[in-house]
């Protein structure tokens, strides 16, 4: 009984947390853009990019925190506009939809449990979630029959294809720009001009904003990050840190039009115009906005987890 654009709101802006909450293939694209960059810090001391664990343990907290934002904003709306509510179900029905739903929620226990545990690196993380994938799919849930599952593979071959010549022009464009000293002289103007990290974090938030507009995140991460990163080293920024704030912004990205990813997939599916979901979403994107700007001046919001781990200092 909710209205249709609310309930187009919360899927498409609930549907976000998915590059934040690791496993998270934008983080693994920060990671592989910076990855061959060598910055300075603000002491002259060598900074490396950071590493996609480091990454993924860093969007833990964040994530779970705007999962909580974005739920309260949902519940807020929902009381303030006096939407109706479901019935409560019995601890029964709630034990039963747990173990329906087991079999998915341990690929992420087997996937995270795996890599920190020093079972498996990253790559080999992928290949062991896929056969896992398989077994779930085909032999538990039953959702996907065998006749179907080389069309699976082949529309996975070509994701694998776009994203694989993605990340190769990424690591040339690095590469030319590592070369021609480019980001180095744009942070060595920045810093003659006396901007601090703040003012440059505030600037580096407008123009990631203005890129998801118009712009998807793989994108946005992969031309940008090579430029910003090294400006944003040479005045002190973690490269962790740095990587949650692009994370967070190609978040809001997602939706915002007019090349909103999760505007154009909610308004497919629930036949409503781009104007009319845009403005449904304004309470959860007012809130991510808020939280952009938290997670951008509290470094020990997303640093804090991996250094309790002890895998940064």
């Amino acid at each position: 009984g909710l209205p249709k654009p609310f309930a187009a709101g919360v899927v498409a802006s609930g549907g976000v947390l998915g590059i934040l909450i690791p496993p998270s293939i934008v983080m693994v694209l920060y990671s592989v853009a910076t990855s061959g960059m060598i910055a300075e810090g603000p002491d002259g001391e060598r900074v490396h990019g950071a590493s996609v664990g480091d990454l993924f343990m860093a969007g833990v907290v964040p994530g779970i925190m705007l999962a909580a934002l974005l739920a309260l904003t949902t519940v807020w709306i929902a009381w303030r506009r006096g939407y109706p509510r479901g019935e409560r179900q019995p601890w029964s029905e709630r034990i039963s939809s747990f173990v329906d739903c087991f079999w998915g929620l341990a690929l992420i226990v087997i996937v995270m449990g795996g890599i920190y545990g020093g079972v498996f690196t990253p790559t080999e993380a992928a290949a062991v979630s896929a056969v896992y994938a398989f077994f779930v799919a085909v032999y538990v849930y039953k959702d996907l029959t065998i006749k179907e599952v080389p069309r699976v593979l082949l529309a996975s071959a070509s994701m694998s294809a776009m994203l694989l010549y993605i990340i190769t022009n990424a690591v040339l464009f690095t590469f030319l720009l590592t070369h021609e000293q480019i980001p180095q002289a744009i942070a060595a103007w920045i810093i003659e001009q006396g901007f601090g990290r703040i003012e440059f974090l505030l600037v580096v938030n407008i123009i990631l904003m203005i890129a998801g507009c118009v712009m998807e995140p793989a994108s946005v991460m992969l031309i940008l990050a090579p430029i910003l990163f090294p400006v944003a080293m040479a005045l002190g920024v973690d490269p962790v840190h740095f990587g949650i704030i692009l994370v967070v912004n190609m978040e809001i990205g997602m939706l915002t039009p007019p090349v909103g990813l999760n505007l154009y997939v909610a308004s497919g599916i629930s036949r409503l115009g781009l104007m009319t979901l845009s403005r449904a979403v304004l309470p959860w994107l007012g809130t991510m906005v808020a939280f952009l700007m938290l997670v951008t001046y509290w470094p020990d919001l997303s640093l804090g987890f991996p250094r309790w781990l002890g895998m940064i200092k």
